[in-house]
């Protein structure tokens, strides 16, 4: 299961953010990940709540943007979005090996709280 450990890598990309930004809290991250890219977002959902207790991004909602593949025949310079896995160019029904897209995973953006309130004061604790 990589899901695991792109989960980890993902903290890691979260705890180094928040600390550079200065959030307590991780409230959002949302994720964009090709069909191609072999990666099931229900299993990195499970792993990331698993690897994320006790830390900055504990309870965070993860948002999936799932990415379509497209690829670009070598022979016509045609560029298409691929259905069923076949990479066969719809124009001149060559095999094609360039691929656009379908293989993403990157976040996109990371939502979170300083702690702060609107007017610069350390906003309510609980101890």
């Amino acid at each position: 299961m990589h899901e695991l450990a792109i989960a980890q890598s993902l903290l890691d990309i979260i705890v180094d953010e928040s600390k550079r930004h200065g959030l307590e809290r991780i409230n959002k991250v949302r994720l964009q990940i090709g069909k191609f890219a072999a990666v099931v977002p229900e299993s990195l959902t499970f792993c990331f709540e698993l690897v994320s207790r006790d830390t900055v991004a504990s309870g965070a909602l993860i948002e999936i943007e799932s990415v379509g593949i497209t690829a670009r025949c070598d022979k016509c310079d045609f560029s298409f979005d691929v259905e069923d896995q076949v990479f066969l160019c719809p124009r001149c029904g060559e095999p094609a090996l360039e691929l656009l897209s379908g293989r993403e995973l990157s976040v996109t953006s990371i939502e979170g709280e300083t702690g702060e309130d609107d007017d610069g004061n350390q906003g309510p604790s609980c101890s």
